[in-house]
């Protein structure tokens, strides 16, 4: 039976520097390394050619980035989430973890780049022990190393990045 994949949300910020940065990599950044390998496949024997093997391992890092990506935004959902005070991907949560506060974007870990928050995935411990709760809702979850956290939600809002 196939594994269902969840969706991951996201900015639509962060979808449009992903979706940007991808069509960089399947054109002119993969159009410049090809180039690369072709010069340096004139220069003669492959064995001892430190420049086509530096091309050929760019472009194995190219191509790894481009399914990555593809990959990251099949599966993602862009858009705003509900304001009903639930934590759900999407949400800012405020919350008292262990003995410090914290304050947190719910969603991909794989967008979170200049957002000015610290984002959390769904499925990481917290993520995953804060999902369907609200405002006043206390939990636990266990790290990954077994030791047991308590957090205590403080505010949940929708992001507006």
């Amino acid at each position: 039976m196939a594994e269902e994949v969840k969706k991951k949300w996201m900015t639509q910020a962060s979808y449009d520097r992903l979706q940007k940065e991808l069509e960089e990599r399947t054109g002119p950044i993969r159009s410049e390394i090809t180039k690369k390998i072709d010069l340096a496949r004139r220069e003669g024997d492959l064995k001892e050619n430190g420049g086509y093997h530096a091309a050929r391992d760019e472009q194995s890092h190219n191509e790894t980035r481009i399914l990555e990506l593809e990959e990251i935004l099949k599966h993602a959902e862009v858009g705003e989430a509900a304001d009903d005070g639930i934590v759900t991907p999407g949400m800012v949560v405020e919350a008292k973890v262990g003995t410090r506060k914290m304050k947190f974007l719910l969603g991909s870990r794989d967008a979170d780049d200049g957002l000015n928050i610290d984002v959390f995935s769904p499925e990481a411990p917290l993520g995953a022990a804060l999902l369907g709760h609200k405002a006043g809702d206390k939990v636990e979850y266990a790290t990954p190393a077994g030791k047991t956290i308590k957090v205590e939600v403080l505010s949940v809002a929708p992001f507006e990045g």
